[in-house]
């Protein structure tokens, strides 16, 4: 990776990093049409894109319970990765719990408000996988959705001829209620509308590829969904403290993931600059997934910038809005109280983002592209809906009938005025 400089960036390359596209427009008509066939086809179109995308005739699309008997044979052989699952799902249910908001009504003056929260009926979970496996998705999905309280929670994966059993195990250890062997755009569909066999929820959630995203621009609408995402993306912001090993060993993990990844390192040292970028070749050879990390490393949106100052460098890590933001600094607080834009904040050089993407608790379904400057990852709020609830004896609506009535009258609104004075006739 060349090291450039932050105030030398043409506007070519600032679009590059801060207007990453995760290609959905590209592929958004032909996965219409693959959620329209679903939609009116149900189980028979399901069968047919498996074949077709995955190539694996499918058999039965519900797969329970072969999660069940996959979780039973892990811990019949007291397989360590059943116990390392265990473990983050401890640490995940840990975390969530204390999101769970309490219903609460107090007085204000003499009107008596509140607000409360029941969980959504039926939730759709998306983890990618097939043969590989990714059990992590499957706890990040589906835990949030059960500490909420929600009441079925499915889950698709796509199909091979084999599942995964570490993942099928996750998402049984998750609490999941239902399991489909069905993946891509065509998963999206089935969790959005239902089919003879998939149960359609009211959210669908999970990260994917750009057809899952597609899918869930598609349906969104028909059905909530938690947000678009696209490829993985990480951004350390370091002073000259830092370790140029341990920068550069966050930015290719985070290159490993996706061709399309974006991974940045911001710093004001022009020697750690140069370092992190003979770090990060060094550490890309020899990787089993070196050609996705080079990729990723040669992509537009990645790269090791030299910024004039560290307020340059938080400014750019702001525009920027990281999934991922890894600040390695010798005030690291000083900075994160600077940073409103980020979706998962990592700080010091003992917290790698590897650790939030498995075991620490904290949810690695995060918003990319920018998104972390609306919204936030997946939580226990992702599956909830909020009520609020008001009470009013007939003084407090007394006093409040002058103003009531003075603004539904100034709306033409007549009707809702006299639902006001009828109460005192």
């Amino acid at each position: 990776m060349d090291v450039r400089t932050v105030a030398d960036l043409s506007p070519a390359e600032r679009r590059a990093f801060f207007e990453r596209d995760a290609g959905v427009d590209a592929v958004r008509d032909d996965v219409s049409e693959i959620v329209e066939r679903v939609r009116v086809e149900g189980d028979v179109a399901l069968r047919e894109f498996s074949e077709e995308f995955d190539g694996v005739a499918v058999g039965n699309i519900d797969v329970t319970d072969d999660a069940e008997r996959a979780h039973a044979e892990l811990d019949d052989a007291s397989d360590p990765v059943l116990d390392a699952v265990r473990e983050a799902t401890a640490n995940i249910r840990e975390f969530h719990e204390r999101q769970r908001p309490e219903d609460w009504r107090e007085e204000f003056g003499d009107r008596e408000l509140g607000r409360r929260f029941r969980p959504l009926d039926r939730a759709g979970v998306y983890v990618p996988g097939g043969a590989a496996a990714y059990p992590s998705s499957a706890l990040m999905g589906v835990i949030p959705a059960t500490v909420a309280g929600v009441d079925h929670v499915s889950v698709a994966t796509p199909p091979a001829e084999e599942l995964n059993p570490v993942t099928l195990a996750a998402i049984h250890e998750a609490g999941a209620d239902a399991v489909y062997q069905v993946g891509g755009a065509q998963a999206i569909a089935a969790l959005a509308y239902g089919t003879e066999t998939v149960t359609n929820a009211e959210k669908v959630v999970g990260p994917g590829n750009k057809w899952v995203t597609a899918a869930k621009a598609v349906v969104q609408g028909d059905v909530e969904i938690d947000f678009l995402a696209g490829p993985s993306e990480v951004l350390v912001l370091a002073d000259e403290t830092a370790d140029p090993d341990l920068v550069a060993a966050d930015l290719v993990a985070q290159a490993e993931h996706d061709p399309n990844a974006s991974v940045v390192a911001v710093t004001s040292d022009a020697a750690l600059a140069e370092a992190v970028a003979e770090a990060v070749d060094e550490q890309a050879a020899d990787r089993d997934r070196e050609e996705t990390i080079r990729a990723a490393l040669d992509n537009d949106a990645s790269g090791v910038l030299h910024a004039r100052s560290m307020p340059e460098a938080v400014l750019f890590a702001e525009e920027y809005a990281a999934e991922h933001l890894s600040i390695v600094a010798d005030d690291d607080e000083a900075l994160l109280d600077r940073i409103t834009n980020a979706g998962s904040v990592f700080l010091g050089p003992y917290s790698p983002v590897a650790a939030g993407d498995y075991a620490t608790g904290t949810n690695h379904v995060l918003p990319t592209n920018g998104g972390a400057k609306r919204y936030g990852g997946l939580s226990v709020d992702t599956f909830l809906r909020s009520t609020t609830v008001q009470r009013l004896d007939r003084d407090a609506l007394d006093g409040l009938s002058d103003t009531i009535t003075t603004l539904a009258e100034a709306e033409g609104l007549e009707a809702h005025a006299e639902s006001v004075r009828k109460r005192f006739e």
